[in-house]
């Protein structure tokens, strides 16, 4: 299969206001692989996720400098549709964030947003959705309840169901299983591994055990840097770099 490479960033710095928390981060996503960000907490690994669907936007006096590119797009070019950037670009975060709607519409509501008004096409997506994201057989015949009575992994699921229903290109995952019980945590990581053969997936994790088992490649973040990436076996087993090293065998951080 061919690496080709669906995102990148080249030489990105990002500022909340005067502090710099993202140093000239030059690094490549390879379409249909799973990158995972790893480094300890306050490193930048979420800043930089969410530059890449420019959810930083959202957060005031914050600027970015360098550049972001999905296939050969400019993200940050001002011309850009951030609705549509994000439809291509989807996000799951920390903590599940159903909306207080039945599960049906939460999936649905996407669709809505974007325009699509058959009925028929909305429930097939629906449908589809909540089969790819590995929780169908349990909500489907709940499908008008609210999600808010899901458990904490179902409701995780559903969020990663809803942000496939616009049939995103790229999902950015925020520790999508910190909040979770190693049950509803192994469910995520199969459906990580089997979400990569539809798309580029990168997910910032805490847990170093967890970027071993889903990632092909690791990139490891220190203080706002990117220090080493490479595919994931080699980072964990031969790094190139002393602070790799001392990260991974847990002197420090």
């Amino acid at each position: 299969m061919e690496n080709n490479i669906k995102m990148h960033t080249r030489d990105l710095d990002f500022f909340y206001g005067e502090f710099q928390a993202l140093h000239h981060i030059s690094m490549d996503f390879l379409e249909k692989r799973v990158t995972a960000l790893i480094g300890p907490s306050g490193c930048g690994k979420s800043t930089y996720l969410r530059c890449l669907n420019r959810m930083n936007d959202l957060i005031s006096g914050t600027r970015v400098k360098g550049n972001a590119l999905l296939d050969d797009m400019d993200i940050y070019d001002p011309a850009i549709d951030v609705v549509s950037l994000r439809r291509r670009v989807g996000m799951v975060f920390q903590k599940p964030n159903p909306f207080p709607k039945s599960i049906f519409e939460n999936i649905a509501y996407g669709l809505k947003v974007n325009g699509v008004r058959d009925k028929a096409k909305i429930t097939q997506v629906v449908e589809k959705s909540l089969k790819q994201a590995a929780i169908w057989d349990e909500v489907k015949d709940r499908l008008n309840e609210s999600a808010l009575g899901l458990s904490g992994g179902q409701q995780q699921r559903l969020c990663i169901a809803r942000a496939l229903a616009v049939d995103p290109e790229v999902l950015l995952m925020d520790e999508p299983a910190s909040a979770l019980d190693p049950i509803a945590t192994q469910k995520i990581e199969a459906l990580v591994t089997e979400l990569s053969s539809k798309l580029t997936i990168i997910i910032v994790t805490h847990n170093m055990q967890q970027a071993a088992r889903v990632s092909d490649r690791t990139a490891f973040f220190y203080m706002g840097k990117l220090i080493e990436v490479n595919d994931t076996d080699t980072l964990f087993t031969k790094p190139e770099l002393k602070q790799t090293e001392d990260y991974i065998t847990g002197r420090f951080g």
